[in-house]
């Protein structure tokens, strides 16, 4: 017997069940995206796999473990991409609309891929809204980032379980100057680091930071901070951040081991974390990459970004009941239409109230029925009302109006008061 079909690991089919919920969080943060003057740029899934060693950096876990990647038949390698940031900069580089110092604030949304040991909220296919900022160098933008996603976590009632984190990596000297002092320090201690940290501390000594190793973590507590070694301008940048997020009153704990795994970054780099998700904790997270524009081939351009994990994000509105009532309906109307003279009469009713009320969520029968087998039909749709067209109604051109969910007596409706009356009453509903 040959093995069933099923999806890969780690790669998860999203049901109609779910997806109300997806697009509930995907609208709500397009809707923000939009109304502070991003604009969307999609980019392909499959890059060539030079394009993540270059920006991701080769001794990263990324890249050294968790990308997919295949040579095609040209024998070219290529990646699906484990990241959106790299593949944006190749996009604004490759059509040059960040050339002169035009401003770009971009954003994307799509399915990223890391070959990672699937568990909740960690997914090998998995989502992400991205967003990324050229041609601008001051805090102000970062703030910017910062309030934004504050605001999202308002308009998704979230603000009380998340927790922003904050830090500054400086200059890459000022960070090649920390990284010195920080390998000086921890091969004193080679012997009682874990397993891992040895291994990072050769190939990428600042990832160290942010082991889960508790034993090691008992070392760092004496580490040098990167605080210590930042330069004047960097330490100026970051003044100015936290006074912008002051003056709005964000919340922000600084947190000196935040060095996100990415070589990328400099400057300005922030989490918002969550203690809702067990040990999935990170929900949104980004910072400044100001000399990764160049690194990849262009002039030199300031960049900051974030990207957040829409499957972590639905798992907290999941788990802390912020999901909307009227998601669980996907039907306002369902009509009913009792033979083939009134099943013509419910297809033109219907697209004329389509007509008069675009939003209105109005589903007619199919596969015809008997009275009782179409109403237990219209009961599970979730509709709140149900409109029944049979031969009477058909003669006296009325639609039969019931409400499903609560009080209310059957009434009658003319054909040309039918739109007016579910406005008032799917409002009201």
């Amino acid at each position: 017997m040959s093995k069933s079909l099923q999806a890969i690991r780690g790669m998860n089919d999203i049901l109609p069940e779910q997806t109300p919920l997806w697009r509930y969080f995907e609208g709500t943060v397009a809707r923000l995206l939009d109304n502070y003057g991003y604009r969307q740029i999609r980019m392909p899934i499959v890059e060539f796999t030079e394009l993540f060693k270059r920006s991701i950096g080769e001794v990263t876990d990324i890249v050294e473990k968790e990308m997919y990647t295949f040579d095609d038949r040209n024998g070219d390698s290529l990646t699906l991409r484990p990241e959106g940031t790299a593949a944006c900069v190749r996009a604004v580089l490759e059509h040059g609309i960040t050339g002169g110092g035009q401003v770009q604030k971009l954003w994307y949304i799509g399915p990223m891929f890391r070959h990672e040991r699937p568990q909740k909220g960690r997914y090998r296919q998995f989502h992400q809204i991205g967003l990324e900022v050229f041609n601008l160098d001051g805090p102000d933008i970062d703030a910017e980032l910062i309030v934004m996603t504050w605001r999202l976590w308002g308009e998704l009632g979230l603000r009380d379980a998340v927790k922003l984190e904050l830090n500054s990596l400086g200059t890459s000297e000022s960070r090649g100057r920390y990284r010195e002092a920080l390998v000086e320090f921890l091969s004193a201690h080679l012997d009682k680091l874990d397993e891992d940290s040895q291994r990072r501390l050769k190939t990428n000594p600042l990832r160290v930071l942010d082991t889960k190793n508790a034993d090691t973590q008992a070392i760092l507590v004496d580490a040098p901070k990167m605080a210590d070694y930042l330069d004047d301008e960097s330490r100026a940048h970051f003044e100015g951040l936290k006074a912008r997020l002051d003056a709005v009153g964000i919340p922000y704990v600084i947190n000196p081991k935040l060095v996100r795994g990415l070589d990328y970054y400099s400057k300005t780099v922030f989490e918002w974390v969550t203690d809702k998700l067990g040990a999935q904790g990170t929900v949104c997270a980004g910072g400044r990459y100001d000399g990764l524009v160049e690194q990849m081939g262009g002039k030199p351009t300031p960049g900051v970004g974030f990207a957040m994990g829409i499957e972590r994000l639905v798992l907290m509105l999941e788990a802390l009941d912020k999901v909307p009532e009227e998601l669980s309906r996907q039907v306002d109307v369902y009509l009913c239409a009792f033979g083939e003279a009134a099943e013509l009469a419910a297809l033109a009713l219907s697209e004329r109230v389509r007509d008069q009320l675009p939003n209105l969520r109005l589903q007619i029968n199919a596969g015809a029925g008997s009275f009782k087998s179409q109403f237990k039909k219209a009961d599970k749709s979730g509709a709140l009302y149900a409109l029944i067209l049979g031969d009477d109604e058909l003669a006296q051109q009325v639609v039969g109006f019931k409400p499903l969910r609560g009080q209310g007596e059957q009434q009658s409706i003319a054909w040309d008061a039918l739109a007016a009356h579910l406005a008032t009453c799917v409002v009201q509903g």
